[in-house]
């Protein structure tokens, strides 16, 4: 599947400059980014549920 997702100046120029120190492709940056706040989104909820 293909997604499209849109940054504004100051992120995509944040991105950029960590895929180029990286060497890595921005579209992999942006994939880990995502998936590790998807992470911790879902610990936190986990969290709350467990507190209830």
């Amino acid at each position: 599947m293909n997604y499209q997702i849109e940054l504004d100046a100051a992120a995509a120029a944040f991105y950029e400059k960590v895929a180029a120190a990286a060497g890595l492709p921005i579209e992999q940056v942006l994939s880990d980014a995502l998936y590790k706040l998807a992470g911790s989104l879902s610990m936190e909820a986990l969290l709350k549920v467990r507190e209830k």
